[in-house]
């Protein structure tokens, strides 16, 4: 065997189980979807997941004396929730793809990018199989939950990234003010039989119209832009750079805020909805049970719902996505320009590291409490099981290595993808010194038919 055969032996990578049997470091599964160096959004993300198991847990453990409070706190409050944890989430694939640009070939990134996407948007759908829409449990051939959504939008923003800004801006801004006629034509096309409006209506809103993909794919191209602001600050690192992201940050997020509330668009934020203003109802847009919920009680009189509190409704994105990063800017500020740091904030950083394995067992132990409590007991109980998922999150990951959690599953995939990418690049290497190797012989070949002809010629002049 010759030392050139040796060589590329040596090169090769270990056949695909053996890779993946290798031991993952355990940093890189708390750290897989992290920004590593902006803690804010780790501890926003770990914010973010606590409020929806709250939110979770109240839902199906408040009893019926105490539902009331659930649907005034969670209308008022779902800016700390689903919306926020979106935003993040795609601000960290944003971030992700720009830091490995230019060191690790194009093709591994967008292989780890669709591998992790994919297997998200099916663990997405596994854990939506069966749902309760409208009060009543069905089987869910497809649902926009935020799992699902998390996974399409990080194979989405992997092409939106090679989009011009100006482009994503205008872009983003079509679909969040357009979005809720289009969604009116198709409901109305819907219940008239066209074939046409079923699917395409199903394909936007599906089964489960909580996020549905009109407007919320707005969120890809708008985190897009900001995520690329966090990664120019991060690469500069200097203290007037993470101050300048935090006015930037800060002064959008008041605009969006604005326009949200007072903008018509075409109805203003402020003007007050119910389930028989808005086209659809609860069908469209189930977010307005909350309104049901929180007038079921005798306190004090609701007469509607704010259009900007609205799922689903252009005043809602533009407030959702101003409040995201309004929020984003403040503890920016407070983490990682003033540098707070203690025991509660460390805590909420860990369970943003964890934040997906955390939101998909918190389901596990949802039926203990059926309608049962009232609301100190589920504020003692809710909050003692976040605490219980703290502890067993953190015996998983730094006693079992992490193995079998979702973040396990996610880097395993991503280093699929990246093999498969290490793959395609040594076949067009391969191919590529086939191709050099054919034009040498080539070369050669006319060469020596030159030199041929050349001494023919110097043979007859002789």
């Amino acid at each position: 065997m010759t030392s050139s055969s040796m060589s590329e032996i040596e090169t090769e990578s270990p056949p695909l189980f053996n890779y993946l049997m290798e031991e993952i470091p355990l940093e890189d599964i708390r750290d897989y979807a992290s920004l590593r160096r902006i803690q804010s959004i780790d501890f926003l993300k770990g914010f973010a997941i606590i409020f929806v198991i709250l939110a979770h847990t109240a839902q199906f453990w408040l009893d019926s004396n105490s539902i009331w409070l659930f649907g005034l706190l969670y209308a008022l409050l779902d800016i700390l929730g689903p919306s926020l944890f979106v935003f993040l989430s795609a601000l960290s694939v944003i971030f992700s793809i720009k830091r490995k640009e230019g060191i690790i070939h194009p093709k591994i990134i967008r292989n780890r990018i669709f591998t992790r996407g994919i297997v998200m948007i099916i663990i997405g759908m596994l854990t939506n199989l069966v749902g309760v829409v409208n009060g009543r449990v069905v089987f869910i051939v497809f649902g926009w939950n935020i799992i699902t959504f998390i996974g399409f939008t990080q194979i989405f923003s992997f092409y939106i990234l090679k989009l011009k800004v100006k482009w994503r801006i205008l872009i983003g801004l079509i679909i969040i003010v357009f979005s809720p006629s289009l969604r009116a034509f198709l409901y109305v096309g819907k219940e008239a039989g066209n074939p046409f409006a079923v699917f395409f209506h199903y394909l936007v809103t599906s089964q489960t119209p909580h996020l549905t993909l009109l407007p919320w794919i707005s969120i890809c191209f708008i985190s897009t832009i900001f995520g690329e602001y966090i990664f120019n600050a991060m690469n500069k690192g200097t203290s007037d750079a993470y101050v300048g992201l935090f006015r930037i940050f800060l002064v959008w997020g008041i605009i969006f805020i604005i326009i949200g509330i007072f903008a018509p668009l075409p109805s203003f934020g402020f003007e007050l909805q119910t389930v028989d203003t808005m086209v659809g109802g609860l069908d469209e847009y189930p977010h307005l049970d909350l309104l049901l919920k929180a007038q079921n009680q005798v306190l004090f009189e609701i007469p509607g719902m704010p259009l900007f509190l609205i799922r689903g409704t252009s005043a809602n994105m533009f407030y959702n996505q101003g409040a995201a990063l309004t929020i984003i800017a403040i503890f920016f500020f407070l983490i990682d320009i003033k540098k707070k740091d203690n025991n509660l904030t460390r805590m909420f950083v860990y369970y943003g590291k964890v934040s997906l394995s955390l939101f998909l067992i918190h389901f596990l132990f949802m039926p203990l409490f059926s309608s049962q409590l009232n609301i100190p007991l589920f504020l003692c109980i809710s909050l003692s099981y976040i605490g219980f998922l703290g502890i067993f999150m953190y015996i998983w990951m730094e006693y079992a290595k992490g193995v079998g959690s979702p973040e396990w599953l996610m880097v395993q995939m991503g280093r699929i993808g990246q093999k498969s990418g290490e793959a395609v690049k040594k076949t067009t290497k391969k191919v590529y010194n086939k191709i050099k190797k054919r034009e040498k012989v080539k070369k050669m070949e006319d060469f020596m038919k030159k030199l041929s002809k050349d001494s023919e010629n110097d043979e007859k002049i002789e």
